[in-house]
């Protein structure tokens, strides 16, 4: 489960059989009525069940205990697994190659991946990839028959549009909801690194992750991921990644077996009344604000200065720095993009050939150990000097550490580092809750113990 304003987004799992339901086709005068299920026929093949075996470590306090080792002959390097088996849904989007979209979270340390076809086929199933910042894995299986989704631009879903989730709530087996769109382009709630949600009231509970969100045309306009499920169930807020970004990391994966994202080169933040007034701009002006750019970064070549407020990327509007990050990181490396900025006020367009990052820009806190977990929302790219702090989430855990944008980690629990993967080896093997880290600011070193 992951926390949101102290409310649970329950991470969605499915399992089950499919199971149909149907309505009558006329009232009691003969005449037809109106039903989704002619649509529902022909599309629920394609949403499949998937289960997920995997062996991990179990933390028995016992173990510690060098009296309890002696007694048992264990060796000292012993660690006792445990094999669990998860479920949840995915959905074949190509029938002639296989291909199966699913959640990351879904095949997250996966040893085995087994697809549970509508027909009752069973087959195993190859990760192909998957873009854990996104929420987004690709399977590929070998099968015939195959019923596929015809996907949709979901960058034309509006509020109030009919949506259907098909999935398979607590084991029911595949369960059909409606409802409407209730709001897009959600983003800050800390589910993924990279947000832009689908809200729909069409009922979602935990068994859904990977499951398909579609119109009334039967297409898909995005996968289910999550719920904001104060009591474990469902409240009528769901979450799903659209179509489009999902299918912009589907085919990345498809083409490198990863996700190679675009990389701009400037550290941001939120243009606010305060800021907007001090720059002479209206009270209302929205956008990412510019601190400070990278040498020899995509934006320095363009022209992109400190100072100059983003306020569109290809010509769709930029309302927030967390907006910027989300429209850069859908892009692929060597993409050109149309970058919309005011500069003293006046309107300017330029042209950016994005280029991958030079170091490694993500979350740290993709799972892991609980001190990982302790820095979620805190974005960081590897650096000459150290791990620069480049971004906090708004709201996140990240927040209450007391880390800035800027600051550049150069040591945790008393051990250099040098690099985002370093940082996370540490961290991953610390004993303690707590992390000491060393880190630079304005020219100075101090420590930081985040509790």
């Amino acid at each position: 489960m992951r926390y949101l304003q102290q409310l649970f987004v329950v991470v969605l799992f499915a399992v089950g059989m499919a199971a149909h339901a149907s309505l009558p086709a006329r009232d009691a005068n003969g005449d037809p009525l109106p039903s989704l299920a002619p649509m529902l026929e022909s599309i629920t093949p394609a949403v499949v069940n998937i289960s997920v075996s995997s062996t991990r470590e179990v933390n028995n306090p016992l173990l510690n205990d060098p009296f309890f080792r002696h007694f048992f002959n264990l060796p000292r390097d012993f660690k006792p697994r445990q094999r669990s088996v998860s479920a949840g849904s995915g959905v074949i989007i190509d029938a002639d190659e296989g291909i199966v979209i699913t959640n990351h979270h879904v095949i997250r340390n996966a040893d085995e991946i087994t697809i549970g076809l509508n027909d009752g086929r069973n087959v195993k199933a190859e990760l192909v990839g998957s873009d854990p910042d996104v929420d987004i894995a690709v399977l590929k299986i070998e099968a015939d028959n195959l019923v596929q989704l015809a996907i949709a631009d979901s960058d034309h879903l509006r509020v109030g549009d009919f949506v259907v989730a098909i999935g398979n709530p607590f084991g029911l087996g595949q369960t059909v909801t409606t409802g409407v769109v209730s709001a897009l382009g959600r983003m800050g709630l800390n589910i993924e690194g990279y947000e832009n949600f689908i809200q729909t009231d069409a009922s979602i509970n935990p068994g859904n992750s990977g499951g398909a969100l579609v119109n009334l045309n039967g297409e898909l306009v995005g996968i289910n991921t999550a719920i904001l499920a104060p009591a474990g169930g469902n409240i009528g807020i769901g979450f799903a990644i659209p179509a489009n970004m999902a299918m912009s990391s589907k085919r990345q994966i498809l083409e490198h077996g990863e996700v190679r994202r675009g990389y701009l080169g400037v550290y941001i933040q939120d243009m606010t009344p305060e800021l907007a007034t001090a720059f002479g701009l209206d009270k209302q002006q929205r956008g990412a604000l510019v601190s400070q750019v990278e040498p020899d970064s995509p934006a320095d070549k363009a022209g992109i200065q400190p100072e100059d407020i983003i306020i569109a990327v290809n010509d769709k509007p930029v309302m927030r720095s967390a907006e910027l990050r989300h429209r850069i990181g859908m892009k692929a490396v060597d993409e050109k993009i149309t970058v919309t900025l005011l500069r003293d006020g006046d309107e300017e367009k330029v042209k950016v050939r994005l280029t991958a990052a030079s170091g490694e820009q993500s979350q740290v806190a993709n799972g892991g150990s609980m001190a990982i977990q302790k820095l979620q929302g805190v974005h960081l790219q590897d650096t000459a000097d150290g791990v620069r702090v480049v971004g906090i989430d708004r709201n996140s855990p990240a927040m209450m550490t007391g880390l800035q944008v800027n600051d550049v980690i150069v040591a945790a629990n008393r051990k250099p580092v040098s690099s985002v993967a370093e940082l996370k080896k540490v961290l991953n093997a610390g004993k303690g809750e707590n992390i000491l880290l060393q880190i630079e600011r304005g020219g100075a070193s101090l420590f930081l113990v985040i509790r």
